[in-house]
């Protein structure tokens, strides 16, 4: 399993959020939760103030988040199965996107992507000569 950790940063009136090197801006609801979530951490795992720990989910040991396992166990505990949960996702976004599109945005490799889109039913083969036959405005 690839490691993924979020790091999160308030920068002025916005907060953004790191999977692995990107950087995502929240959009205001979410941001809201996530500094209620820094602010009020609390127990071992906190060492230090909200402004020089950067993990969202800091681990027991200082300087490291918290880990793939353990997260896991959370979310579970709260009813939400991230396998599952992830491959109902992938389905989903598999029916709405191109294969090229969805290989070169996930890093997966094209006949992965087609794979995918086979066995959720999405019928993108059509999908070039469409755009082709579509209007430009003027």
């Amino acid at each position: 399993m690839r490691h993924v950790y979020a790091a999160s940063a308030f920068d002025g009136g916005s907060v953004s959020i790191t999977f692995g090197t990107s950087p995502v801006v929240l959009p205001a609801p979410l941001a809201t939760l996530v500094r209620e979530l820094v602010a009020t951490r609390r127990g071992k795992a906190k060492i230090g103030t909200p402004g020089n720990v950067p993990w969202l989910f800091p681990g027991g040991q200082p300087g490291h988040p918290l880990g793939d396992d353990r997260i896991g166990q959370r979310l579970h505990k709260i009813g939400i199965r991230p396998k599952r949960d992830r491959s109902t996702a992938l389905f989903t976004l598999a029916t709405e996107v191109p294969a090229a599109i969805l290989a070169r945005t996930l890093g997966v490799h094209i006949k992965v992507a087609v794979q995918w889109q086979q066995a959720s039913a999405g019928d993108w083969s059509a999908y070039a000569a469409d755009v082709s036959q579509r209007t430009r405005p003027t």
